[in-house]
């Protein structure tokens, strides 16, 4: 990994911090487009009272609606943590070409003790017959730190 995407993935970790620091759960993303970070989104489920705004959704639907499909495919998400199952799904459906993750899902249901959705963000795009590239865990230790200060403090 780059130092750049490492760049990208911490900036990611630090969406999540503002997440929590505005009132929801620690899960932020971004979206890059030849080095560029185009589109940023926090986790707003609890403020917003949405079940569907994770940032990755967020940022699906955005991408899905204002960028062509060549600058979707050119486009890589960086997230502070695997994308769940409707998230993977909308990565899917909007034709983003590239996911990298920080923390694993199984890892974060290994912390919270469930209630998460074990199903690997890979597997659902490949279910989808989907071309979306998937890369992590990329510095879990970071990404992890800001779900056990959020979750020990719960």
């Amino acid at each position: 990994m780059s130092d750049t995407q490492e760049a990208f993935i911490r900036r990611a970790i630090e969406l999540a911090e503002e997440a929590v620091d505005n009132g929801n759960t620690p899960f932020g993303s971004l979206l890059e487009v030849d080095g560029e970070i185009v589109r940023e989104a926090r986790n707003r489920t609890l403020t917003d009272d949405d079940i569907a705004a994770h940032p990755e959704f967020i940022l699906a639907r955005w991408a899905a609606s204002e960028l062509e499909p060549d600058d979707r495919v050119a486009c890589t998400m960086y997230t502070s943590t695997e994308p769940c199952p409707m998230c993977a799904a909308a990565i899917h459906y909007a034709g983003l070409g590239r996911v990298v993750y920080s923390v694993e899902g199984r890892s974060l249901a290994a912390l919270r003790g469930g209630g998460v959705i074990e199903i690997p963000c890979a597997e659902v795009i490949a279910a989808g017959n989907g071309d979306t590239v998937v890369d992590g865990p990329v510095l879990e230790e970071e990404g992890l730190a800001v779900h056990e200060s959020f979750y020990r403090d719960e």
